[in-house]
């Protein structure tokens, strides 16, 4: 048996980030997760302003921008047509830009962390059963881990979220979407996030540090692991024609179809939730690993005032701020997706009324906001 102020079950960003936060301030906090290992593939490739500020406070931020590249823009196209360039320079921040940066290195910066802490990670190690009112749980190997608090980031599929008995409201999107790191022949675009519009879906690019760049589209009926030519297909049917791309290797790839709910609730009795586990939505706009380490620093904060004698209404106090900003982060997410997405007849309408807006500082100022998270402050 394992007694525990703070069990953590996951540990992706958000479960590493709360870890992180919660030994700095010397709270006695056991992680597990099902992985023998970290994952090794990028997914999340995007760290924007207000992660990097929240992450200052656990003495990471800094290593996230050395390990990345830096971007101050991000830039929405028809094909070659710029339709609106959202600059991040004059933001109000310490970190006045956006940092491409494959989840897998995040990660290994934030276990880093979590073990120059004296913290460590239980692998592979999967949560059976969870009893929410006591905070009594049981690992797959029979271990019994009594935990005053128990958090939920174990992603969408969240056992912590079912075990609590917690709905999960919302829907899915019917397009599914293919992902891929490419190596590309010759010389790389440059330093800067890509939303392109097409009659056929919406395509991402974003470089990553290796070299590679990422590329994520909407299609029918994605293929499980994407080759070379399929990519190539969507960057010439998408993509820019005055730049075109030549994909030399596709180095990882993937699949996935994209939900959008909110959890009902991110407590109930001693269970918490924080990230994909209480919150899904599109990737347009790269705010869900962004979203979640957002999360894990306030709930940190509630716990380490509630196991030091404030009362537990301070948890609530965390459902009723962060929960939302993750209904704001869907309604944003979702509106992105469908303007995206517009019936062929109404694409020449929504490209004249997005660059009329883009004609306007304010509104340009309010996407650098929402991007970059600076909104949610």
């Amino acid at each position: 048996m394992i007694s525990t102020d703070v069990l953590v079950v996951g540990a992706g960003p958000t479960g590493l980030t709360l870890a992180g936060m919660l030994a700095q301030h010397g709270v006695d906090v056991t992680v597990i997760d099902q992985l023998a290992e970290g994952a090794n593939t990028s997914r999340a490739g995007v760290v924007h302003a207000r992660t990097l500020e929240v992450l200052d406070a656990l003495g990471v931020a800094e290593n996230i921008v050395a390990a990345g590249l830096r971007s101050d823009r991000f830039v929405l196209r028809d094909r070659d047509t710029v339709l609106v360039e959202v600059r991040f320079g004059d933001l109000p921040t310490k970190y006045p830009q956006m940092v491409f940066i494959p989840q897998f290195r995040t990660e290994e910066i934030l276990s880093a962390r979590l073990t120059a802490l004296g913290g460590t990670v239980l692998r592979p190690r999967a949560l059976v059963s969870l009893d929410a009112a006591t905070g009594v749980a049981v690992l797959d190997d029979g271990t019994e881990i009594h935990a005053r608090y128990v958090v939920g980031a174990d992603g969408m599929h969240s056992k912590v979220r079912e075990q609590a008995g917690i709905g999960f409201t919302g829907g899915s999107y019917p397009a599914s979407f293919s992902l891929a790191d490419v190596r590309l022949r010759g010389a790389r675009p440059d330093v800067e996030a890509g939303l392109y519009f097409s009659r056929d879906g919406i395509l991402v690019t974003a470089p990553l540090p290796d070299g590679t760049m990422r590329v994520v589209a909407t299609v029918d009926d994605a293929p499980e692991v994407p080759d070379a030519a399929y990519v190539q297909g969507l960057l010439d049917t998408r993509g820019r024609r005055d730049h075109r791309l030549v994909v030399e290797e596709v180095t990882w790839g993937s699949r996935f179809r994209v939900h959008h709910r909110v959890a009902d609730t991110y407590r109930a009795g001693r269970v918490l939730l924080a990230g994909d586990a209480a919150h899904v939505h599109s990737p347009a706009g790269g705010q869900g690993m962004n979203t979640g380490i957002q999360d894990a620093v306030p709930l940190a904060e509630a716990l380490v005032a509630v196991l030091g004698g404030a009362p537990e209404t301070v948890l609530d106090g965390y459902t009723a701020s962060r929960r939302p900003v993750a209904e704001q982060v869907v309604a944003f997410t979702d509106r992105m997706t469908r303007v995206a997405t517009v019936p062929r007849a109404l694409r020449q309408a929504r490209n004249l009324l997005i660059r009329g807006l883009a004609m306007v500082p304010a509104f340009r100022r309010m996407l650098a906001w929402r991007l970059s998270g600076l909104v949610y402050r």
